[in-house]
Parts: structure tokens; sequence; C-alpha cells
């Protein structure tokens, strides 16, 4: 739940920067977004999915699939207007409302990744708790940037993120009481998380000129591997 509590401060953080205008924490958060990014995919391919495959079983696939169409149908088919990072243009009123519903679900499901991870060992607890972080600043910047163009007060741009928060500690809380979720939330996770990194975080940089965001995207799939490596030399 510490974990958890320290990734959904991470939503305000964004936040806070939207609402205060600054331009160098703004600036900073877009090279998580490819950092993160990075990190996430790695974690997600070579520890997520190896272990929901071993808890779930046969139903492991399906499951995988199934976290990740649900992202796709609340953000980006039920939302008529999603995409991380600031947004910076005039949109209609119901944007952010639908986009803070779509990100609900996928923030619940930050915290199920934590809470399933740490059931399975502490090690990988710390690495799904990593990536969320890295990835919880940009979810910030988002809904709160999404809450000022459709002419919300800053303080209902910093709540909504609060919102955000909230789900994923309600995600770790449901994992622990919810044995579906104890034996098949990894799967579900990974699915998830596999979505936010390639399909929602890749495509904010990948067509900006220059060279320091590919490069903070490798360095992320990088530090997973040092992560991991110093992880295992600390048992």
């Amino acid at each position: 739940m510490l974990y958890a509590l320290v990734a959904a401060l991470g939503n305000v953080v964004g936040a806070l920067a939207v609402t205060r205008r600054a331009a160098l924490g703004l600036q900073v958060i877009e090279h998580f977004v490819a950092f993160g990014a990075g990190f996430m995919l790695a974690v997600a391919m070579v520890e997520i999915l190896p272990e929901a495959f071993a808890r779930s079983g046969t139903a492991a696939p399906a499951l995988v699939l199934g976290g990740y169409l649900a992202v796709h149908l609340t953000q980006h088919t039920v939302t008529p207007h999603f995409h991380f990072g600031e947004e910076t243009h005039a949109v209609r009123r119901l944007a952010g409302t639908s986009a803070l519903v779509g990100l609900l679900l996928h923030t619940f499901f930050d915290g199920v990744a934590i809470a399933s991870a740490f059931l399975v060992r502490p090690a990988l607890g710390v690495m799904v708790f990593i990536a969320i972080l890295l990835h919880k600043l940009p979810e910030g910047v988002t809904i709160s940037s999404l809450y000022l163009a459709v002419g919300r007060t800053g303080a209902q741009a910093v709540g909504a993120a609060g919102l955000l928060g909230i789900a994923t500690l309600a995600g770790v809380l449901v994992t622990d009481q919810a044995s579906f979720l104890v034996h098949h939330g990894l799967a579900l996770s990974a699915g998830v998380t596999i979505y936010v990194a390639a399909s929602n975080l890749v495509p904010e940089f990948q067509g900006k000129p220059g060279w320091k965001l590919p490069a903070a995207f490798f360095a992320g799939a990088v530090a997973f591997f040092v992560t991991k490596l110093l992880l295992e030399h600390a048992r």
C-alpha cells in the first residue's frame, strides 16, 4: 500500500506541474514519457508476462488480451478525445470527464499490478512499482491539462488527478480481497501495461525531432535490466 501511495502522489505532482505552469517540470515529464515507456515495455515483456503465464496458465493469453482491449475501449473508443501529455487546445467539455473515466480503469489496474507483483515476489513488486511511478507524472499532466482546456479550475484539475491516485489505492485493496485478482490480476495488468507503454506512450514521442526522446526510451529499457540485476544481487 505504501508503494501504491507513492505512485498515486505522482498523479498529483504531474497535475501541479500543469496548474502552476512549471515549464521546466513539463519538459522533464516529457522525457519521463519516453523513459517510462522503455522501462514499462521491458518489465512487461521480461518479468510480468512470464509470471502471468505461470500463475494463470492457459487462461493467461485471453486475460492479457482482455486487459489490452479494455484500455483501448475506455481510452480510445468510448473517450472522444484522449492522448498522453499536455493538452494545449480547447476541447469539448465532455472530453475531460470521459478521459477521467477512461483513466480510472487504467489507474485501478496500476494498483492491481503493484499488489499482484508483490504477491509473486518483492523484487517484481519493486520493478512494477517503478514502471508505474514513471508514467504517473504524465497521467497527472494529461488529466489536469484536459480539465483546464475544458474550462475547469486548477483545483478541479488537481482533484481529478487525485481521483486517479485513489483508484490506484483501490486497486491494491480490491486485489487483496478478490481471489480472482490474486490469481489473474497479473495477466490482466500485463495487457494494460503493454497498452500504456506501446500504444499510449510511444506514439507521444516517436514522431518528434531530435535524439533525446528516443535516447530516453532506450535508456528506460536499459535501466530496467540494471534495476533487475541490482535487485537480484541484493537478495
